[in-house]
């Protein structure tokens, strides 16, 4: 059977080897006599396939000792509230970044929860750069600061790491990781929605450094809380399960394309094909600053807006499918995860060239 690509923001594209083992394996999980959605979080079966993933993700990413790895639900957006939560102290304050809708959404999030300061914000250039650092105004004393480092509906990207000092640094990576290598040692705490480079959506992945755990408020829910959770294995309640196997399907499969190494030279060149095309023609525009443009999530206006709907339906029928850009902002978005196959970016830029010259 040959499938299109998939260019969703997400619930994301998945690799076709997990989809294809995960069929094979959907009625009984390796002469268990049972499918993963069907068996016990407790039992023996479940037990192994928890622990080789989360073996599997520490691999990937050379997760420090002194870091815990969580497998929670409620996506990245549950976590907008957990993590003031589990680490805004009563009379602390947290600084928060702004580059797009999500960080928008996690600092209105907080200043629900807590004090929350925002260091700095594009907003009024519409979210298509990041502010200069030199601007940011930071709290030396804050709790945390926290930022997305890649926005999926606007597609702007840090390609750095912020040095904060001694503030731990907070990380929305819903839409990047995986994608490349990451020094998580930076880092007091990252979380991730999985329905982009991870897995299928339900699943969040944390990752925190040891001793930011057990700072939770006494208000905060109790599967909230990440030491709670930590001390139960992300068994406090019945997790995903099978969301939680197929990340583990997805972080074996990244091994054996070679790891984060290898995934990222991959993504590096899809996207600096994708963005060519885009700034070789005059029919096509991407309204992100060059510096902080997305490996990840590409978004592309048309000259005339007017051709959008037949730029779609022309798209799909080529097997290019959910190319339409975020209600908020518009025109087209390919995200280009890592399941998306460098033929897949060359066969949209193909259809971009082809588009152009019947109707630019």
């Amino acid at each position: 059977m040959s499938r299109p690509y998939n260019f969703s923001a997400g619930p994301g594209a998945l690799p076709e080897p997990v989809l294809r083992r995960a069929r094979e394996e959907l009625l009984d999980w390796r002469g268990s006599g049972m499918s993963v959605m069907e068996m016990t979080h407790r039992g023996k079966h479940f037990a192994r396939i928890a622990e080789q993933a989360e073996a599997d993700l520490r691999s990937l990413l050379a997760v420090p000792d002194d870091y815990r790895v969580l497998f929670l639900q409620g996506g990245a957006t549950l976590q907008f509230g957990a993590v003031p939560l589990n680490l805004l102290a009563p009379g602390q304050s947290a600084d928060y970044l702004l580059t797009g809708a999500w960080s928008k959404k996690a600092f209105g999030e907080a200043r629900r929860l807590g004090l929350a300061r925002c260091a700095a914000s594009s907003e009024t250039t519409g979210f298509t750069a990041i502010p200069p650092r030199a601007s940011w105004e930071l709290d030396p004393a804050a709790a945390y600061l926290h930022y997305t480092p890649n926005e999926t509906i606007g597609g702007v990207e840090y390609h750095w790491l912020p040095d904060v000092g001694e503030v731990p640094l907070v990380a929305d990576m819903s839409s990047t990781i995986l994608s490349r290598p990451l020094d998580v040692r930076a880092f007091g705490l990252i979380y991730a929605g999985a329905q982009k480079n991870v897995g299928p959506a339900g699943l969040t992945l944390v990752i925190a450094r040891d001793e930011l755990l057990g700072r939770a408020s006494p208000t905060c829910p109790s599967v909230l809380d990440y030491r709670l959770q930590a001390e139960a294995d992300s068994m406090y309640n019945t997790p995903c399960t099978f969301a939680w196997y197929v990340a583990g399907l997805v972080f074996a499969w990244l091994k054996e394309r070679g790891g984060l190494a290898a995934m990222g030279q991959v993504n590096c060149r899809k996207a600096e094909a994708l963005y060519a095309a885009i700034d070789g023609s005059s029919f096509y525009s991407n309204p992100v600053a060059a510096d902080c443009r997305s490996w990840m999530n590409v978004p592309f206006t048309l000259a005339d807006p007017t051709l959008d709907a037949t730029f779609l339906a022309e798209s799909a029928r080529s097997g290019l499918l959910d190319l339409k850009g975020h209600r908020s902002v518009g025109g087209m978005r390919a995200s280009i995860y890592n399941a998306m196959p460098e033929e897949g970016v060359a066969a949209l830029v193909d259809f971009m060239a082809d588009f152009e010259r019947r109707y630019g």
